[in-house]
């Protein structure tokens, strides 16, 4: 539970939460800005690979992919799973944190909801009469 991603004025912020907020300002140093983020995992095991900006981390599975080929893993390049997207903070903050999470997420992955609708923009239950 040390890496943390929240969802700020619209971008993904991944912290360090063993980091001690700065004395002057009350806030940790962010280690990670990004509008969308990505995920890539194994899709056997859940077991995440490499998370942050999508460029980097589909950069970052082809060339694995394309490594492990090589070495004739085959099986193993195929298992690995890149996501990207709005996707909801808790989910990826339960990716980061439980293991085997991902592979959870990604078969309810098209029932998710849009990452960045916040719950305050989220139509009003009314009450029972």
């Amino acid at each position: 539970m040390d890496l943390q991603y929240q969802l700020k004025a619209g971008s993904y912020y991944l912290y360090d939460m063993r980091e001690a907020p700065s004395a002057v300002t009350g806030e940790r140093r962010f280690k990670l800005k990004t509008d969308t983020v990505a995920i890539a995992f194994d899709l056997h095991t859940g077991e995440v690979h490499q998370h942050g900006s999508p460029t980097r981390i589909q950069s970052w599975a082809t060339t694995a992919r394309r490594r492990l080929r090589a070495a004739g893993a085959i099986d193993i390049a195929n298992d690995i799973v890149v996501v990207s997207g709005p996707l909801p903070v808790d989910e990826l903050n339960k990716c980061l944190w439980i293991s085997g999470y991902c592979r959870r997420m990604f078969k309810r992955l098209a029932s998710l909801p849009h990452g960045k609708l916040q719950a305050a923009n989220q139509p009003r239950r009314r009450a029972a009469a």
